[in-house]
């Protein structure tokens, strides 16, 4: 794929969201390597910014970038059409500190990059390719970036009351994001307007630039112009916002009620390792210990990755709290909302599946197994479970305390352990189980 650009300048004009400013925006054709770049031509200089999150200043409802005195503030919707429509060199002009608001979409600008016509260049375009998976959380969101060798966005889109919640994932190319992203518009709760008027935010803000939410009511200019908006628009921000990488990505997100705050935690954690990635590679460190160390009492989630195979969605185990003796372990998993199973198990009546208390039990003791030798190319299997009951439900915002006991070993590659679940002290579920250590590449 060759880099591109614009062939001939356009302009538009309009009002900001949050200052309310009148502001031109002009789009410029640039040559190969010069990336995306603003120019505030209303300041001394004409002081030039090319965007990337190590300059991000402010996320409260839009993202904003600083240069010594130079501001852009909400540069997401400019970014997201660019990086929608695969635009990798122009110059944006601007009188003010903020692009217009248009319509409260990335369609204007689309407009304005048709009308420009994008034109390729002599030199290939760089990407960011991932290599391993990068994740954050805050608070209830989460956003995760997996390796791709396109660039997909899966997106859940929810309120605190969970009556707007949303799901849509696609595969973003300039044809995809011009037809299915760049029309949804921003949108805002009704009760969160007097608090965004006090910080200063949203004075040039109406009806005709967002959609505003008021109980289970719609309130706009013009109706919603898909049913699925307001998680189309989460994923116009989220390209907007990893465009502050500096380079395209490929990778496939997955976010859970994100914004621009979680969005440029997920931005910065890719722009560290792309830096990381320019240095070059570190003189190799030693290999993680796979078997438990000397005076080891207690496992963390980075030492239980490093022992077991499991990982998202389906490791099962958070924290190892203690051993007690060689055969005998009290482990823990941490059960929220962010599971994806409870999707569908059950809608508006959240359980954890019996079956995935089962495999917690089953993994707390295969940790025991691991730890009697080392657990270099070893997988735990599951094999059985006898005598398992299920006493009483387990939902999101309780903590599984999982206690496993091996009653018999046979040559630290098969065993029967005796587990049980607790929450708040009271048993939920237990179990005997039987596994088997497999070396990676054998059969079971």
């Amino acid at each position: 794929m060759k880099q591109r650009t614009l062939a001939r300048e356009v302009s538009v004009q309009g009002s900001a969201l949050h200052t309310g400013e009148a502001v031109t925006l002009t789009m410029k054709p640039a040559p190969v390597d010069h990336g995306i770049v603003f120019k505030r031509i209303d300041l001394n200089g004409a002081p030039e910014l090319k965007p990337r999150v190590d300059q991000v200043t402010d996320l409260v409802r839009a993202t904003t970038i600083q240069v010594g005195h130079a501001k852009i503030h909400t540069v997401e919707h400019v970014l997201s059409a660019l990086h929608g429509c695969g635009i990798d060199n122009v110059l944006i002009e601007m009188n003010a500190s903020e692009p217009p608001i248009m319509d409260g979409s990335a369609r204007p600008f689309v407009n304005m990059i048709l009308q420009a016509e994008p034109v390729e260049q002599e030199k290939d375009r760089e990407y960011f390719e991932l290599d391993a998976p990068v994740s954050v959380t805050r608070g209830n969101s989460s956003i995760i970036a997996l390796p791709s060798d396109t660039f997909k966005i899966s997106c859940t889109s929810a309120d605190d009351r969970g009556i707007h919640t949303q799901h849509l994932s696609l595969t973003i190319d300039p044809d995809v994001y011009m037809t299915q992203i760049a029309a949804a518009r921003t949108f805002t709760i009704y009760e969160d307007i007097e608090e965004l008027l006090k910080l200063g935010k949203i004075k040039g803000g109406s009806l005709d630039c967002a959609v505003v939410i008021r109980g289970d009511k719609i309130i706009s200019k013009e109706g919603l112009r898909f049913k699925d908006e307001f998680v189309r628009h989460k994923i116009l921000d989220i390209v907007g916002d990893v465009l502050l990488l500096g380079l395209p990505l490929k990778a496939h997100i997955v976010a859970t009620r994100p914004g621009h705050a979680i969005n440029a935690e997920l931005t910065k954690a890719l722009y560290e390792k792309l830096l990381e990635r320019k240095k070059g590679p570190k003189k190799k460190a030693a290999a993680p210990a796979k078997t438990l160390q000397p005076g080891e009492t207690s496992l963390d989630i980075k030492r239980i990755l490093e022992m077991m195979p499991h990982r998202y969605p389906f490791l099962m185990v958070d924290r190892v709290i203690e051993f007690i003796g060689e055969h005998e372990l009290v482990a823990i998993k941490n059960v929220t909302i962010n599971e994806p199973y409870f999707q569908g198990h059950y809608p508006g009546e959240p359980v954890m599946p019996g079956v995935l208390q089962i495999e917690a039990m089953a993994q707390a003791a295969g940790l025991l197994l691991l730890r009697l030798g080392s657990s270099e190319d070893k997988t735990p299997f599951f094999m059985s479970a006898d005598k398992v009951k299920f006493r009483k439900p387990v939902r999101p915002g309780d903590q599984l305390v999982i206690n496993a006991k091996l009653t018999k070993v046979r040559g630290n590659k098969l065993a029967v352990a005796e587990s049980t679940c607790t929450v708040g002290g009271n048993v939920v579920s237990s179990a005997e189980l039987m596994f088997a250590v497999v070396e990676q590449g054998a059969q079971a």
